[in-house]
């Protein structure tokens, strides 16, 4: 009998375009504190991190309260925008959707998802692009210590029945690679998200595009055979 598989996808960067709303909330967010809003790279470079984490990496020296007011109208403005804009705010990147039609095809691969956004945030965009046929774990920050800590990889594990050296994580962030590594699963990156290619050193190998990654899956899982 053949292992089940596991494939982890993280979100904001890898499945969906989502900068725009990112950025704007973030801007926001720092406006509404009189606080000088950091530039669009740096607001990039912390896509990934749980909200707290990734506050704070943009101010360290901000206050632990003032931090927390930050984080809650980053929240508000996000929400308000995904109620005025719709799933358009975030679109899916070219090819993702025919991607997961084919991994999920093959009934001993199961997927995943492992993402800093919120269960709300999270929830709303499987239902608004229909994606929640494929995923049948889901870890949020809501749930999980911020990346790159293993818990949400290792909760995937457990959930699923899969061992780590049947499954891989998909990302677009250094966050995401040394996430991977620390539970022992193979690290996939991708190249068309929110850091450059260059930071996914711990990646086993970097994609450039939605079609490259069945292959680059199962050239993981015919090593380990």
């Amino acid at each position: 009998m053949t292992a089940l598989k596991l494939v982890i996808f993280d979100v904001d960067g890898t499945l969906v375009d989502s900068q725009g709303s990112i950025v704007g909330a973030m801007t926001a967010a720092f406006m509404g504190e009189g606080l000088a809003v950091p530039g669009r790279e740096k607001i990039l470079s912390i896509v990934g991190l749980s909200l707290d984490h990734a506050v704070a990496r943009l101010v360290p020296d901000l206050e632990t309260v003032q931090r927390g007011r930050v984080v809650e109208g980053y929240k508000e403005a996000f929400h308000a925008a995904r109620v005025a804009g719709g799933v358009a705010e975030a679109p899916l990147y070219p090819g993702i959707r025919e991607m997961l039609e084919a991994l999920s095809a093959d009934p001993e691969v199961l997927l995943g998802v492992a993402t800093g956004k919120s269960r709300r945030g999270l929830d709303a965009l499987i239902e608004g692009h229909e994606l929640g046929q494929f995923f049948v774990t889901q870890q949020c920050a809501d749930d999980h210590p911020s990346k790159p800590h293993p818990s949400m990889v290792m909760t995937a594990l457990l959930e699923t029945g899969v061992e780590a050296a049947d499954a891989v994580m998909v990302g677009d962030t250094s966050f995401d690679m040394e996430m991977a590594a620390v539970a022992g699963v193979a690290g996939l990156g991708v190249s068309w998200g929110y850091h450059k290619p260059d930071a996914l050193r711990m990646a086993r190998r970097v994609v450039d595009t939605a079609h490259d990654l069945p292959p680059a899956i199962a050239g993981f899982w015919e090593k380990t055979a």
